[in-house]
């Protein structure tokens, strides 16, 4: 990061009104965050314009929100809106300004390279021209009023597979909109649960945006893609939009009882074949059925001695919590072998690799707040714990890499106030091995945002000269809807870029709901799929 000379920003929220949990949590990591400076929150008195919405929108709104998206308050541990809202003074005019009516001589004086505009009235185009990087707004901040928040009523209302967050500039006298960085959020039951959710992921993408800004002072936003949603929902399509949530949260509320009764869980199938990543076909692949007293997922193929094991997440039906097993394979028939291990929390996603001589398994413990490496002592029964890091957090789907001469360790953190995702944000860490004893976080973590690519979903493997990493596709309402195949073009310590160049969906066999994991050695592959929604 650039430590001489900090990004001057400022921000722009609405008087009389209380900052809600996702405008405190971007104040408060402005101001923790030693590359920003918060030089300016300007309050303004007129923050919503003269738009009006019905009262059904209203009155529905905050009873949603109220039922539906309650969330704990947020306590700012740096913030203070008796410190830190700054009245600009005008020289020339002699007067205290309100943000109603900031001059771009204002902005001059102050230094500002940013406004963050929090509500939907902007500051005014000629007034942006004074700001070098512009005024940087959320697409979620233009779709409300002064007493609704309609963010998610037309992704819900159309059935969509995921609702975009936008982050975008406008700049110097130009009205146009820019877009910085986009990222994409599977679907919740309801828009209130959906807007609080997205609201809470947009504090990761505009602090990751901003350092990224800080750090080469590049800004180079790209023509803006409008999208649906920006008018509030008709009376026709709230009434539409009512029964639409009616029938998500009757059948919520099925599926909840049934698993408190013991009588349903997540039943998952293994699929494996012959073939590499790049060019495997799942229709063609060979079915590894469940049965109730062992359901497997999360598969992780290992050779050892001339023999191809598999290592997985193992539980009954309605089995709270999971163990990690191992089997044998016998052409494409798997022979159990036993349990690898079990913990007092639940586990899953068995990666087993080798470093030398030496077999490690980093199994997901993000139930044990906290990440292990367990160091095989008697394959492939008998494993001790080797090492642990990230206490506290909630790391999932590890993986360790060495490629370019360095370890690299990819895993889901979950960056969160009150609503814990481990699908919609992807770290990167340099580290030193298996042992974890030196962890340097990447500069553009979390290198990934949205549920579409975020979430690792097995190991991630050189191919013909190409590094691919599977990945989660979590979209249309449910967890592990796809799999994506994503070829790593860029991996170094200052930079991260991926493509996607293969999805596959849960069509490849009929009575499947999803496929979420993929692993592959010695022309074998296996993956997973949902065969309950």
């Amino acid at each position: 990061m650039n430590k001489t000379k900090p990004l001057r920003v400022g921000v722009l929220i609405a008087r009389g009104r209380a900052l809600e949990n996702w405008e405190l949590m971007i104040l408060d990591r402005i101001i923790a965050a030693p590359w920003l400076e918060l030089a300016a929150v300007f309050a303004h008195s007129h923050a919503f314009g003269d738009s009006k919405v019905s009262r059904l929108l209203s009155w529905g709104a905050r009873l949603e929100a109220s039922t539906l998206a309650r969330q704990p308050a947020y306590s700012p541990k740096h913030f203070s809106s008796r410190h830190h809202f700054i009245d600009v003074y005008d020289a020339g005019n002699d007067k205290t300004c309100a943000a109603d009516n900031i001059t771009a001589a204002s902005l001059r004086r102050l230094k500002l390279d940013l406004i963050i505009r929090m509500i939907p009235t902007s500051i005014g185009d000629e007034t942006i021209a004074a700001l070098p990087f512009g005024e940087w707004a959320f697409n979620l901040s233009d779709r409300r009023s002064v007493d609704a928040d309609w963010f998610g009523y037309a992704e819900v209302l159309a059935g969509a597979s995921t609702a975009d967050l936008v982050l975008y500039a406008k700049c110097g006298g130009s009205a146009d909109r820019l877009e910085i960085a986009r990222a994409a959020f599977n679907i919740k039951p309801s828009a209130a649960r959906l807007s609080a959710f997205v609201r809470e992921r947009s504090v990761t993408l505009l602090m990751r945006e901003l350092a990224r800004l800080a750090d080469n002072r590049r800004f180079n936003p790209s023509a803006f893609v409008d999208e649906v949603g920006a008018h509030a929902p008709s009376l026709g399509n709230l009434l539409r939009y009512g029964r639409i949530v009616a029938g998500s949260i009757s059948r919520k509320a099925f599926r909840s009882i049934s698993a408190r009764l013991r009588a349903d869980s997540a039943i998952w199938t293994l699929y494996t074949g012959r073939g590499h990543i790049g060019d495997f076909d799942p229709s063609n692949a060979v079915e590894i059925p469940p049965a109730d007293n062992s359901i497997k997922a999360d598969p992780f193929l290992f050779q050892h001695q001339g023999k191809c094991y598999l290592f997985y997440e193992a539980y009954s039906r309605g089995d709270r919590k999971a163990h990690i097993a191992v089997g044998c394979f016998d052409g494409d028939a798997l022979t159990r072998v036993g349990v690898a291990l079990e913990r007092p929390y639940h586990l899953s996603y068995p990666f087993v690799f080798r470093d030398g001589d030496e077999i490690f398994m980093i199994p997901e413990t993000h139930h044990a707040k906290r990440l292990e490496v367990w160091r095989c002592c008697e394959f492939p029964l008998k494993w001790e714990l080797h090492a642990t890091a990230f206490e506290g957090q909630s790391p999932a789907d590890s993986v360790l890499i060495r490629h370019g001469g360095k370890w690299w360790l990819f895993t889901n953190l979950s960056d969160f106030h009150a609503y814990e995702d481990h699908c919609s944000e992807l770290y990167l860490f340099e580290v030193d091995g298996p042992a974890l004893k030196n962890i340097k976080p990447h500069k553009r973590n979390p290198v990934v945002i949205g549920s579409t690519h975020a979430r690792g979903a097995g190991r991630i493997l050189e191919h013909e000269g190409r590094l691919l990493r599977p990945s989660q596709n979590n979209t249309h309402g449910i967890y592990g809807y796809g799999l994506n195949i994503m070829e790593i073009e860029r991996l170094t310590t200052d930079d991260y870029r991926e493509r996607r160049i293969r999805t596959i969906t849960p069509g490849f066999k009929a009575g499947l709901y999803g496929c979420h994991h993929f692993d592959a050695t010695d022309g074998r592959y296996v993956l997973d799929a949902r065969l309950t929604n």
